[in-house]
């Protein structure tokens, strides 16, 4: 048994070895590939700046703390050190900006705006103060039916940290101190799996009536669960329109860029790791190429279903 047991621990350790290895030689990688473009991509950028047509950068993050660690949770001092490289090296803008600067089809500096998805009531002990008091313009897309309910998301469920959501009055609270509040469904549902008009609806138009509700003033962005082009739908993306969102907002990567559709919002996750942020932050020339907006136009002149 003690043989066994040995020669299993002995096996663990060394896979955790060898995960620990690929992980450092991918971050030598990134890091290389980031000092060795670096140049090339600011010539790049100060002519895009010139000619009006600078990328603008959303990110997204999940949660900010240092207990219960996970893919989307960030610690305290990864957030502020990120946040202090964004103020030395882009111009930190609104959500609300971003979009009319992609709309109009100008934008003369490279920008980057930050966003939240999920709620999670742990962002006010520390993420959402340091934003407010920085002067740092914030979105943060709510997940109403968990955050009515007080029941943690399901996926942090089934990654064993179960957290809690914000709760209504911290939501009213955030909006208040000038956070801008945004929908992310009610259940925090794959809106890609959903066929029925009236389901999506609900979770689409449903969540920004309840923060409307909450508010007593209008809804102006959702952000898609999950966020990949497999998450989306035109029927969705219909839905979204015709609720009358301004925007929405994906979470594949990419680039905005000015004169794109600007309906479809492309994010960026704030990955924990410092070397490949600033590589994704400096406009890497390979995700410039990728990521894209889906293959669909809003409407013109469509009715809201606000306005029925």
């Amino acid at each position: 048994m003690s043989s066994v047991y040995s020669r299993d621990n002995t096996r663990y350790y060394l896979l955790e070895i060898e995960r620990y290895l690929i992980m450092q030689l991918d971050r030598f990688g990134i890091a290389a590939y980031y000092l060795a473009t670096l140049p090339l991509r600011r010539l790049a950028i100060r002519r895009a700046e010139r000619q009006g047509l600078a990328p603008i950068l959303v990110l997204f993050y999940h949660r900010v703390a240092d207990t219960h660690p996970n893919g989307w949770t960030i610690s305290r001092d990864g957030f502020a050190e990120q946040l202090e490289w964004l103020r030395q090296h882009v111009e930190l803008i609104s959500l609300a900006e971003a979009h009319r600067r992609i709309a109009v089809g100008r934008n003369s500096k490279l920008a980057a705006c930050i966003t939240f998805d999920d709620g999670y009531a742990d962002n006010c002990d520390f993420a959402l103060p340091l934003l407010l008091s920085s002067g740092v313009p914030c979105t943060y897309f709510v997940t109403t039916q968990n955050s009515l309910e007080q029941k943690p998301f399901a996926h942090d469920v089934l990654a064993g940290t179960p957290v809690l959501p914000n709760t209504r009055e911290q939501i009213v609270e955030l909006a208040r101190d000038g956070i801008e509040i945004g929908a992310h469904t009610r259940t925090h549902c794959d809106l890609g799996r959903i066929k029925g008009s009236a389901e999506l609806y609900d979770e689409i138009a449903g969540s920004g009536d309840d923060l409307a509700d909450w508010l007593a003033r209008p809804i102006r962005f959702f952000a898609f669960p999950f966020g990949l082009p497999g998450n989306l739908s035109p029927s969705a993306l219909h839905v979204a329109q015709q609720a009358g969102y301004q925007a929405v907002c994906t979470a594949y990567g990419g680039y905005n860029l000015p004169g794109q559709n600007a309906f479809q919002i492309l994010r960026f996750h704030a990955d924990p790791d410092m070397w490949r942020f600033k590589n994704w932050m400096s406009v890497d020339p390979r995700k410039y190429r990728l990521h894209r907006p889906l293959d669909w136009s809003p409407e013109p002149n469509a009715p809201s279903m606000l306005e029925v």
